[in-house]
């Protein structure tokens, strides 16, 4: 005989962060140190994503926590999806930084957002944000296309769609440029000083690439624009380095007892190193920062040795098989090759002392490996293209061209090449996210592994001029051959030195 229950079962629902939760949440979870909300917005950043979330934002929390000067609250503008900035907002624009060491967590609530904006439905609109007189510092993290710039030239893409449309529409830009520039042109206007911008991605001489693009802008506008631009507003070069995980960590969530959709987590290890300027800014240099003359050795290290070092592991550790960069680098024969390829291709092109690269290449490889950072392939590996030029082959070209060995750097490339063919099999990692991937798709098709290394080689827009090119192609092709038939570890195995054949 069967019986009815009524028992309903209560499924416990953890409160959504917010200022009111904030003196429910653990004593070891660190607070703002100041009431949210009585912050004035001294900054707009452009690119609402986790990486300046977990880098600039709580840096600044940082510099005003050692100061108490509260001018320097940041709209966060988010340039295309509203879904950060909604979960922002239903958190009064808190959310909590998590930092994850192995075994070690700690984690801090930011409250130095001051409004969470989604550029495209903004009533305000952004550059009117920008030139708001209490503004005095523009920060973007927008990535490499958000820069609007040609491929072939370097310089401001005219006739692309979105300039085109911000030409057409200057009260509603959808680009950085477009708004940076609409900001700029209403502070001339009303005769005031203009915010120094300081691009934070990483792309080389980023603020002077930034600078290029906003005056090529403005010079389609107006000519005297473009020349007051030049005249009086300051462009520094920046380097940032945090390794940021692809997703919130949902059990940092559970520990706090807070709902947090706008979490994000990274490592504990932070830089920030800026080409000095006038005028005001946070005491960012009492939170980590550095100030300098110039940044050209720190940038060609950082994109070099880790970011091009991050390309070599996603590329290859995901046709092995890893979905992230710390089960790659845990790898034997991957961690061999990532150290070969940093002390021996990257390394010979920098201007570090051979102690200190030998540091540096000990202490990425601990970082690439922290087990607690899950960074995913697909986020490490998109838009290749883009970067493959600064991070990889600049760096090969110097080495073609004084006859050293580029194993490493040629395997990296054919295993990007490899990943047109294999970018959505079933249950792999390999997902290809690429601004130019239908107009490589004809080469990615050529069936004989050397003809495609040598159409994929002759795209200057992507790899630049190499020396010795037939040399490369070769190599290349043989790369992808091999990957195509053979075992993947059999194939590090070849390149690897007898001396690096170890984990480091």
């Amino acid at each position: 005989m069967s019986s009815n229950s009524n028992s309903v079962t209560t499924v416990a629902v953890s409160p959504r962060l917010g200022v009111g939760a904030l003196r429910g949440l653990p004593r070891e979870v660190t607070r703002p140190p100041f009431t949210p909300g009585i912050l004035e917005t001294g900054i707009v950043h452009l690119g609402c994503g986790a990486f300046h979330r977990a880098h600039q934002a709580l840096i600044t929390q940082h510099a005003m926590t050692a100061t108490g000067d509260r001018r320097w609250g940041i709209a966060s503008v988010a340039m295309s999806r509203p879904d950060v900035v909604g979960a922002l907002r239903a958190q009064e624009n808190l959310y909590t930084t998590v930092l994850r060491d192995e075994g070690a967590v700690r984690a801090e609530v930011v409250g130095a957002i001051t409004a969470a904006v989604h550029a495209p439905s903004d009533r305000i609109g952004v550059v009117r944000r920008v030139a708001d007189p209490r503004v005095r510092i523009v920060t973007l993290t927008v990535t490499t296309g958000g820069y609007c710039l040609a491929p072939a030239t370097g310089r401001l893409d005219s006739g692309s769609d979105p300039v085109r449309h911000d030409l057409r529409c200057a009260a509603k830009p959808c680009t950085a440029i477009g708004m940076l520039v609409g900001g700029l042109a209403a502070v001339r206007r009303r005769g005031g000083r203009p915010p120094v911008v300081i691009s934070c991605d990483n792309l080389t001489a980023n603020g002077r690439q930034l600078r290029s693009a906003v005056l090529d802008f403005a010079a389609l506008r107006d000519d005297r624009l473009a020349d007051w631009i030049g005249r009086n507003v300051q462009f520094p070069c920046s380097v940032v380095d945090r390794i940021v995980a692809s997703g919130a960590d949902a059990t940092a969530g559970a520990r706090l007892g807070v709902d947090d959709r706008a979490q994000v987590s990274a490592e504990p290890f932070m830089t920030w190193t800026i080409e000095n300027f006038d005028g005001e800014r946070p005491r960012w240099d009492l939170a980590g920062a550095e100030y300098v003359t110039d940044v050209t050795a720190h940038e060609l290290a950082k994109l070099r040795l880790l970011n091009g070092t991050h390309m070599l592991l996603a590329y290859l550790g995901a046709l092995a098989g890893h979905p992230t960069i710390a089960e790659a680098a845990a790898d034997p024969a991957l961690s061999a090759l990532a150290r070969q390829f940093m002390l021996h291709e990257q390394g010979p092109t920098l201007a570090l002392p051979e102690l200190q690269l030998h540091r540096t290449v000990t202490d990425l490889l601990r970082r690439f490996r922290n087990p607690a950072i899950r960074h995913e392939m697909t986020r490490v590996g998109r838009n290749g293209s883009d970067k493959m030029h600064p991070r990889v082959t600049a760096a090969m070209r110097e080495n073609l061209a004084k006859g050293r060995p580029t194993p490493a750097a040629a395997l990296l490339i054919a295993a990007w090449i490899r990943w047109f063919d294999l970018h959505g099999t079933p249950g792999g990692a390999i997902e290809l996210i690429d601004s130019r991937a239908a107009e490589l798709a004809p080469l990615a098709a050529i069936p004989d592994p050397h003809r495609r290394a040598r159409a994929f080689l002759a795209r200057t827009d992507i790899f630049g001029t190499l020396p010795h090119l037939n040399r490369a192609q070769r190599e290349v092709g043989d790369a992808l051959a091999e990957l195509i038939h053979d075992d993947i570890a059999a194939v590090i195995a070849r390149r690897l030195r007898p001396d690096l054949g170890k984990v480091a």
